[in-house]
């Protein structure tokens, strides 16, 4: 599928390939795996539903993996295979614009923060029918509503051709997209899947506005080394001011920029492999 095209895009299968790959071949084996065991031993599965799935009073503090590890708990054959489908045609599309490093980091910020702020509005709003600490959801829509979010803010007016019959401005494809899973979760009765959605869709708004573009551990680790220099270029000015009061006690005058580097008094370039005029 073509990206940031002026012409209208038609959903057709992109390359299988990169981060959008692996979590397509987590969620499926983890899903066939369930499958296989639910035919030997069914209680065992259901077991290992209930240990991975995002369940509100579980999750904090003592089950932490639940909040990496629900999106790949399956939730319906068909259900399972258009949340793929969805994240293979628009998750392609933004790591070939992104990168896959930048793909991976939204979508585990938006899974683990969005199952987190889930959690803690279910639980602030125990009283509220279809939420408190006995609630549980699974599934990739949630990860997937907040693809399409982040498709749809970078590519606002790129048209989406369906099958040659109709096309659609992306952010509205986006708008739809996170409303049909609200109206299906919500008749279902499945407020917590709900909030869920609509935590990971806020949260990945929320990084596509606030974090650097190349995502936040680049944006981090570029602040970081920022730092790191400034310390290291303080602790040359400051063994250059020294170095020139020791060379006037000798009797020599060193000249020395703000940087901490040598200037030659007569302005000529020095040989920087040339240690002479420091003897």
């Amino acid at each position: 599928m073509a990206f940031r095209s002026n012409q209208p895009v038609s959903l057709i299968f992109p390359p299988f390939r990169g981060v959008t790959r692996r979590i397509i071949l987590i969620a499926l084996v983890e899903y066939l795996g369930a499958a296989l065991l639910a035919l030997f031993a069914r209680p065992s599965t259901e077991l290992l539903v209930n240990l991975l799935r995002l369940q509100a009073g579980q999750a904090l503090p003592g089950m932490l993996w639940q909040l990496i590890t629900y999106p790949f708990v399956g939730s319906g054959m068909l259900s399972l295979a258009f949340a793929l489908l969805s994240l293979w045609f628009f998750a392609s599309a933004l790591e070939d614009d992104r990168g896959g490093g930048w793909l991976g980091e939204y979508f585990l910020v938006v899974t683990v923060v969005g199952g987190t702020l889930a959690v803690l509005l279910s639980l602030l709003g125990g009283s509220i029918p279809g939420l408190g600490p006995y609630v549980a959801t699974q599934g990739m829509w949630p990860a997937v509503l907040a693809v399409m979010v982040a498709y749809g803010v970078l590519n606002a007016e790129q048209q989406v051709q369906f099958n040659f019959l109709f096309t659609l401005k992306a952010r509205y494809l986006a708008v739809v997209y996170v409303l049909f899973y609200l109206a299906l979760a919500l008749v279902g009765g499945d407020r917590f899947g709900a909030l869920t959605a609509l935590c990971n869709a806020g949260v990945g708004y929320g990084f596509l506005k606030l974090a650097p573009r190349r995502g936040l551990r680049l944006g981090l680790t570029e602040r970081w080394f920022a730092v790191r220099n400034e310390y290291y270029r303080a602790k040359r000015r400051r063994a250059a001011r020294k170095f020139t009061v020791y060379m006037r006690k000798q009797g020599r005058d060193v000249s020395l920029d703000e940087d901490g580097r040598y200037v030659d008094p007569d302005g000529k370039p020095r040989d920087p492999n040339d240690r002479r005029w420091m003897n």
